[in-house]
């Protein structure tokens, strides 16, 4: 009695029926722990990259700005010195005038 009976059969390609299932089971969950981890690490490298680029952004419009401040320091120096030149130049002329009307009266 070599031969397998039919129910025998059966069972034998339902055993490997079901190894099979179980490999394929285990094949699939390591495809998608590995989709996950490798989803985790683009999205930590996004946020890093995400970070650094928002951080340069910041330092170069800081830069902009702090330029931009220096020039109006600059407008603003040179109109001080403009206006204290002007009232230098006027200060001996408007005394004139001062000690005129005064005098008069």
């Amino acid at each position: 009695m070599a031969e397998k009976t039919l129910l025998q059969q059966i069972r034998e390609k339902e055993l490997l029926l079901n190894i099979k299932i179980e490999d394929t089971r285990r094949e699939a969950e390591e495809i998608i722990l590995n989709a996950r981890k490798e989803a985790e690490a683009m999205i930590e490298n996004s946020e890093k990259e995400g970070k650094a680029a928002s951080l340069d952004y910041y330092e170069r419009e800081k830069e902009k700005i702090n330029k931009e401040i220096e020039q109006i320091k600059a407008r603003r120096d040179q109109q001080v010195i403009s206006v204290r030149e002007n009232g230098e130049r006027n200060l001996k002329p408007a005394i004139e005038k001062i000690v005129k009307a005064v005098s008069a009266e």
